[in-house]
């Protein structure tokens, strides 16, 4: 009985890029920017949760201190559905690059907050970055 069946190709050394797939050095390029933007989201809420009262303290507004929050989540809330819409209809790595961006200045002007409500309006618009 003689076989038909096309000969089976030799295992190459190389392994071949298949198109729409990732090789191992993207996938970790990849996951380090993820991990580098989680990274700066996470850092951001741990000190500001537990340095607001201080904060609030050295800024003579303790009784302002739920505005600093407050429009930070508002932000948050209204920019998440237009980051996700806009993202889709343009790509994920401008809005992600603009959004760590947004974030760094937004960081940078909190530090010169000189009242309660400036830190207010700077958390707001650093909170313009949804990651």
């Amino acid at each position: 009985m003689t076989s038909t069946a096309a000969p089976v190709a030799a295992p190459t050394s190389k392994a071949e890029h298949v198109p729409g797939t990732f090789t191992h050095r993207q996938i970790l390029t990849i996951l380090s920017g993820l991990m580098l933007g989680m990274f700066l989201a996470a850092l951001d809420q741990t000190i500001v949760s537990t340095s607001i009262r201080t904060i609030a303290d050295q800024l003579h507004g303790l009784d302002q201190q739920a505005w600093a929050t407050t429009a930070y989540l508002i932000t948050s809330t209204i920019a998440t559905p237009l980051y996700g819409k806009l993202s889709d209809m343009y790509g994920r790595k401008p809005f992600y690059l603009a959004a760590i961006i947004i974030f760094v200045v937004g960081s940078l002007a909190c530090t010169f907050s000189t009242s309660m409500y400036e830190l207010a309006a700077f958390r707001a618009f650093q909170r313009l970055r949804r990651l």
